[in-house]
C-alpha cells in the first residue's frame, strides 16, 4: 500500500513537471501538438499535454551576433580583414523555429557571405571613410534575407578593417606628406599676406612720407624711455631736408646781397 501510493505521488510529480512550463516577459513558446505546429503561448504558465504537446521556447530579447574576421579582397585589389557585429532579434516565433533549422546559425552564415560580398564590392577608401555606407548596405540585405525567418536585423557595424603591413606603411607616408603640404600651404599663406601688408604699408608712406617720420620718432621716444646707458640713433637725412633748404636758402639770399654792397663802397 505504501509502495504504490509512493508510485502514484511519483507519477502525479512528474506529470506536474512536464506540463507545466513557466514563461519569462522576454520568452515565447511554440507549441507542437503530435508534431503540429498549434500556436504561440507566453509569456506567463504554460499548461502542456504530456508526451502529446511539446514547446520549443524562443528568446525575444536582441541578440548581438559578432561575426569573424573575413579575408576580403577589395575592388581595387586590396586584401583586407574586415569583422563585423549585428543586432538582430526575433519578431516572429513561429516562423523562426518552423522557417529555419537554426536561425542564430543561418543568420550567422548569412552575414558572413554579406560582409563578403558588399566589402569586396567597395574600394579600400570607402571601407575607411564610408563605413557608415557600409553598414547600412550590409544591414537593408541581411534585413531582407531574414524576413522570411521572422527576424528583424536592426543594426550592422564594420568593427576592425585590418591592412597588410606594407599598406600600412604607405598609408603613414601618405598621411606624413599630406601634413608636410598643408604645413607649406599654411606658411606660404602667411608669407603672402605679410608681403602684402608692407606693399599697403609701402603704399601708404608713399603717399604721405610724413608717416614714416612720425614713426621714427615715436621709435626714438620709445627707445629713449629704456634704461639703456647709451644708444646709438641712426637718423636718416630726410628729417634734415627741411633745415638744409631753409639754410640754403638763407645762404642764397646772403650771396645775392653781398655783390651788391661791394660794389657800392668802391664807387664811394
Amino acid at each position: 500500500m505504501t509502495f504504490a501510493f509512493a508510485f502514484l505521488l511519483f507519477l502525479i510529480i512528474a506529470f506536474l513537471m512536464s506540463a507545466i512550463r513557466i514563461l519569462n516577459e522576454y520568452e515565447r513558446g511554440v507549441i507542437f501538438r503530435l508534431g503540429r505546429v498549434i500556436k504561440t503561448k507566453g509569456p506567463g504558465l504554460i499548461i502542456l499535454i504530456p508526451v502529446i504537446d511539446k514547446m520549443r521556447k524562443i528568446d525575444l530579447r536582441i541578440v548581438t551576433l559578432d561575426v569573424p574576421p573575413q579575408d576580403i579582397i577589395t575592388r581595387d585589389n586590396v586584401s583586407v580583414k574586415v569583422s563585423a557585429v549585428v543586432y538582430f532579434r526575433v519578431m516572429d516565433s513561429r516562423r523562426a523555429v518552423v522557417e529555419v533549422e537554426n536561425f542564430l546559425f543561418a543568420t550567422s552564415q548569412l552575414a558572413q557571405t554579406t560582409l563578403r560580398s558588399v566589402c569586396g564590392q567597395a574600394e579600400l577608401d570607402e571601407l575607411l571613410s564610408e563605413r557608415d555606407k557600409i553598414n547600412a548596405q550590409i544591414q537593408e540585405i541581411l534585413d531582407l534575407d531574414t524576413e522570411p525567418w521572422g527576424i528583424k536585423v536592426s543594426k550592422v557595424e564594420v568593427k576592425e578593417i585590418d591592412l597588410p603591413q606594407e599598406m600600412k606603411r604607405a598609408m603613414a607616408k601618405q598621411a606624413e606628406a599630406e601634413r608636410e603640404r598643408r604645413s607649406k600651404v599654411i606658411n606660404a599663406e602667411g608669407e603672402f599676406q605679410a608681403a602684402k601688408k608692407l606693399a599697403d604699408a609701402a603704399d601708404i608712406i608713399h603717399k604721405a612720407p610724413a608717416a614714416l617720420q612720425l614713426r621714427y620718432l615715436q621709435t626714438l621716444r620709445e627707445v629713449a624711455t629704456e634704461n639703456n646707458s647709451t644708444t646709438l640713433f641712426p637718423i636718416p637725412i630726410d628729417l634734415f631736408r627741411p633745415f638744409i633748404e631753409i639754410a640754403d636758402k638763407l645762404k642764397s639770399q646772403e650771396d645775392i646781397n653781398k655783390p651788391a654792397g661791394t660794389e657800392s663802397e668802391g664807387g664811394k
